[in-house]
């Protein structure tokens, strides 16, 4: 049986990258085939094979099947800001429609690696965050129908953020699997005290907290992760 899961967050930098790729790490060390995706980035880094999205290349790292990186990040924006603006300045248009079909395609089996047991895409931004005038993140959350997992960034306004986005979630019809928290600022004062809030306010779907940590890494993270939230007995399975 094949699970897959829609990762979004409270903001921009709440932490979606890390947690998804430790996710998958998670998933890597219970046994599963994993694939992971980011059908829409937008900044870019050059590197030796071109223009590339430092989110969607660990990704693409971390997951067992290794599908080409047009796969794993089929539409990539030069430019770090919201993707209707990038996409408005390199004359592009984005639409729901074409990032499903290339999310769908990328999810078939594929002929070396068959097909992944778990699959976690990677939203941009946060829930709404606007693809054209009429269509926005959370469009292609709901056309692909899979339950959500919301990222929580701890930082000053994150329970209004957190609430804000359930409410959103749950409204759109799709169903909060799971959600997590990092701690995004070094300096924030009283973590404990808004985590406990979070967990009193939240569903009881409660993935872990991943604190302030200099030198991040999916594996790491990955120790503060229950995976099994997620899939109940995964690591029987």
């Amino acid at each position: 049986m094949s699970h897959a899961f829609f990762v979004t967050g409270t903001d921009t930098d709440a932490g979606k990258t890390l947690i998804t790729a430790a996710l998958i790490e998670c998933a890597n060390h219970a046994g599963y085939k994993t694939l992971g995706l980011k059908p829409l980035a937008a900044g870019g880094v050059q590197t030796p094979d071109g223009i590339r999205n430092e989110d969607a290349l660990q990704l693409q790292q971390v997951a067992s099947l290794k599908l080409p990186y047009r796969q794993v990040n089929p539409v990539l924006l030069n430019d770090a800001m919201a993707p209707h603006i990038a996409a408005a300045r390199e004359k592009k248009r984005l639409s729901v429609e074409s990032l499903v079909g290339y999310t769908r395609g990328a999810m078939m089996p594929s002929p070396k690696g068959g097909k992944a047991d778990v699959c976690f895409i990677e939203g941009a931004g946060g829930w709404r965050v606007p693809l054209s005038p009429n269509q926005t993140t959370a469009d292609f959350a709901k056309t692909l129908g899979l339950p959500v997992i919301i990222v929580i960034g701890l930082k000053l306004g994150c329970l209004n953020h957190a609430l804000l986005t359930l409410e959103a979630v749950q409204r759109d019809g799709l169903r909060v699997a799971g959600w997590a928290a990092t701690q995004v600022d070094p300096d924030m004062s009283v973590v404990q005290e808004n985590l406990d809030t979070l967990k009193a306010l939240l569903p009881d779907a409660y993935l872990g907290f991943v604190p302030w940590l200099d030198h991040a890494t999916p594996a790491l993270a990955a120790e503060y992760l229950q995976f099994d939230v997620l899939i109940p007995g995964a690591a029987a399975e």
